[in-house]
C-alpha cells in the first residue's frame, strides 16, 4: 500500500493554489483541509464509516476500508506531515502505537539506543514487549554525544531520542546526533511531543522519523488519544503504512477530527504555554523549598544554548525537586487547586504529577528510575497570576 503523502495535496489548498507558500499558522489551519468538494464544508467532515462503495471490483474513489484509510484521517496525516516538513505522515490510535510501529522496523538481534531518562511508557514498550522478542536495547545519556558514540555496536540500527526529554527536560543536539547516527548507517527517531512542530522540526535537522503523542499538545484539550509518525523516507513510510494497516492501531474519524481541530490553535497555544512556563520557572527558582528546577529556558540549563538554537521557544513543561524529598513532593502534588493532579500533559489546563509513582512507575528499580522528590508540571494557558498563586499556596504547606 502507498503511504499518505503531502504531495497528493500540497499545502492542503485547492487546485491551482499549490504554489502558495504558507507560514506555520496558516498550514495548521489549511494543510490537508481544503473545503469538502461535495458540500463545500469548510471544516473537514467526520467520515464516520467503516467501508466505502465500489463502482466495480477494485474500483473506488481512493478508499475501500477505514482501517486502511479514512478521509478524515487522511486530512490529519497530511496536515501534521506538512507541519513537520515531512513528505509522509501516518496517524495511529495512540503515541505508543506510533512508537510500536517504528520499533517493529527492527529485527531480533538489532540494537536500539534509548534515552536513560526516557518516558516510562517507551521504556516499558522496549523492555517488556520488544526485548523479549529479541530486541537488544541500551539506555544511554542521549544528551552526551560521546556516550552515544561509545554505545554503538555493529548491530545498532536505531537511536531514539526525546528532546526536551521526559521528565528531566534534557536537550539533545539533533543535528549532531543525526550526523553520528548516519555515519553508522542507523536511523534517528526523535520524539517531538514536548516541543511540537511549532517549536522544533527534527527532520530539518537530520532526523529520519519524528514521533508524537497527539494526545498532548497537538490535540491540546485532554479529550483525545492518538499518535503520529512523520518521515520523508519513502521506504520507511511504506513499511510503517504496512504495519499501520496490518496491525490496525489506527485512530477513528472522530479522534482524527479532534486532533485536527486542536492543531488549528497550536501556535497561539504554544506561545502562551511558553510565556506562562517562563514565569512559573522564576517563582520556583526563588522558592526556598525548591531544590532544582529543570527547564531549557534557564540560562544555566546544560542544554540551553542548543535549545535556543534549534527551538523557537522553550516549551511549557517544567520539572523540579524539593529539598524535603518524596513526602514533600506528594504533599505539594496533592495541595494544588488550579494545577490538576493527573497524568498526561500539553493541554490548555495546567497539570501536576509525581513521575516516580505515576507516569514513570514502570522504570522504578531500573537505571532509568526517577528521583522520588521530582514533580512535573504541564503549564497551561490560564491566567498566569492564578497559576503562581496556586503554586505558592501549595509550596507554602511545607513551611
Amino acid at each position: 500500500m502507498s503511504p499518505p503523502s503531502t504531495a497528493d495535496n500540497p499545502g492542503g489548498l485547492g487546485a491551482g493554489r499549490h504554489s502558495i507558500a504558507l507560514g506555520f499558522e496558516s498550514l495548521a489551519i489549511h494543510a490537508g483541509q481544503a473545503p469538502d468538494p461535495s458540500t463545500g464544508a469548510v471544516v473537514t467532515p467526520i467520515f464516520q464509516t467503516s467501508t466505502f462503495a465500489q463502482s466495480a471490483v477494485g474500483q473506488h474513489l481512493g478508499y475501500d476500508y477505514a482501517r486502511t484509510a479514512n478521509p478524515t484521517r487522511s486530512a490529519l496525516e497530511r496536515c501534521l506531515a506538512a507541519l513537520e516538513g515531512a513528505t509522509y505522515g501516518l496517524a495511529f490510535a495512540s503515541g505508543m502505537a506510533a512508537a510500536d510501529a517504528l520499533l517493529r522496523q527492527l529485527r531480533p538481534g538489532d540494537r536500539a539506543l534509548i534515552p536513560d531518562d526516557a518516558y516510562g511508557g517507551t521504556y516499558r514498550l522496549v523492555s517488556k514487549i520488544h526485548a523479549p522478542a529479541g530486541l537488544d536495547y541500551l539506555p544511554v545519556a542521549t544528551h552526551d554525544l560521546k556516550a552515544i558514540a561509545e554505545a554503538f555496536t555493529d548491530n545498532t540500527r536505531m537511536v531514539w531520542v526525546e528532546t526536551p526529554s521526559n521528565p528531566l527536560l534534557r536537550v539533545i543536539d539533533i543535528a549532531a546526533v543525526a550526523q553520528l547516527v548516519h555515519q553508522h548507517d542507523a536511523v534517528l527517531v526523535v520524539d517531538n511531543t514536548f516541543a511540537t512542530p511549532y517549536l522544533q522540526q527534527p527532520l530539518a535537522l537530520g532526523a529520519d522519523a519524528v514521533v508524537h503523542s497527539t494526545t498532548k499538545y497537538l490535540g491540546g484539550h485532554s479529550d483525545v488519544v492518538g499518535g503520529f509518525v512523520a518521515t520523508s523516507d519513502e521506504d520507511l513510510a511504506s513499511r510503517l503504512a504496512f504495519v499501520q494497516n496490518s496491525a490496525g492501531a489506527v485512530p477513528g474519524p472522530f479522534d482524527s477530527f479532534l486532533v485536527l481541530r486542536g492543531v488549528k490553535t497550536l501556535a497561539v497555544r504554544m506561545d502562551r504555554h511558553c510565556t506562562n512556563a517562563a514565569t512559573v520557572v522564576e517563582l520556583l527558582r526563588s522558592h526556598p523549598a525548591v531544590d532544582q528546577v529543570y527547564y531549557p529556558g534557564i540560562p544555566t540549563h546544560p542544554g540551553h544554548d542548543i535549545a535556543a538554537r534549534q527551538m523557537r521557544g522553550f516549551g511549557g513543561m517544567i520539572s523540579f525537586t524539593l529539598h524535603a524529598g518524596e513526602a514533600a513532593a506528594l504533599a505539594v502534588a496533592g495541595a494544588t487547586r488550579l494545577f490538576t493532579l493527573a497524568e498526561s500533559l500539553g493541554a490548555v489546563e495546567s497539570l501536576i504529577e509525581h513521575p516516580h509513582r505515576m507516569t514513570h512507575a514502570s522504570v522504578v528499580g531500573s537505571a532509568l528510575a526517577v528521583d522520588p522528590a521530582l514533580l512535573r508540571l504541564s503549564v497551561g494557558i490560564e491566567t498566569v497570576d492564578d497559576l503562581l498563586s496556586d503554586l505558592s499556596q501549595a509550596l507554602g504547606i511545607l513551611g
